[in-house]
């Protein structure tokens, strides 16, 4: 026999273990890691990326943009015109391919099955790496114990695809000071903090805290500056 909570206030819900959600489980997810919204978002950006491999990798895109530099080489006036670097990092040997296989690596040595074989260019890779995802995710979702990393992998891999892709500028990424979240125990989390200059949300991965308006932002700057006077104070008691 089961020994249930007398109230919800006791009972510790699950959560999602994906770093951008943490939306408390569904009863209906019981059992699970990530949340059913995590695994759709997730299987479409799988099921987007052989097409985006196919926008990326052509010569139109990895010369888009790009400026000549250099001297001419021998026999021309001109200098070459260098590939953009971050088109050629994704369509590349160490590109999408390689970051699918490692999921799909892992995933197979979680499940006890044998590492894929070889499965030739990115072009050739790509859609079989992105078949064995995409039959397996609900396996990962459910059972998978580092689904949470893969799925935030997964989505900064797709989001860096399709903004290239669509030739978005991305926003930058600048340090906004630790965590000033506490845990249950007092403990301070103290999670180095980032904001990107497109997105108005912050997100500490280490506690789940999220920062998403300006009340909110200012609401971080006054804890962070409280937590700082408290340090100080213990520094100067101590000394």
């Amino acid at each position: 026999m089961h020994n249930h909570p007398t109230g919800l206030d006791d009972y510790d819900w699950p959560a999602c273990v994906a770093p951008r959600c943490g939306r408390l489980l569904w009863v209906a997810e019981t059992g699970r890691l990530a949340c059913r919204p995590c695994e759709d978002a997730t299987a479409t950006r799988i099921r987007e990326l052989p097409a985006l491999f196919a926008r990326l990798d052509t010569t139109a895109m990895l010369m888009k943009g790009a400026r000549r530099t250099g001297s001419a080489t021998s026999g021309s006036r001109t200098p070459p015109i260098p590939p953009r670097l971050d088109v050629l990092a994704l369509v590349g040997p160490g590109g999408i391919a390689a970051r699918l296989r490692d999921i799909e690596d892992a995933w197979r040595s979680a499940l006890g099955w044998t590492v894929a074989p070889w499965r030739g260019s990115p072009a050739e890779a790509i859609p079989q790496h992105v078949r064995f995802l995409a039959d397996n995710l609900l396996w990962a979702c459910s059972s998978y114990d580092s689904i949470g990393q893969d799925i935030d992998d997964l989505r900064k891999l797709h989001g860096e695809c399709k903004a290239i892709a669509d030739g978005e500028k991305r926003g930058g990424c600048v340090q906004v000071g630790p965590c000033p979240t506490r845990y249950d125990d007092d403990t301070l989390c103290g999670e180095p903090l980032t904001a990107v200059t497109d997105n108005h949300r912050i997100h500490c991965r280490a506690c789940g805290a999220r920062w998403e308006t300006l009340g909110e932002w200012r609401g971080l700057r006054d804890a962070q500056e409280a937590v700082l006077e408290e340090q100080l104070r213990r520094a100067e008691d101590a000394a």
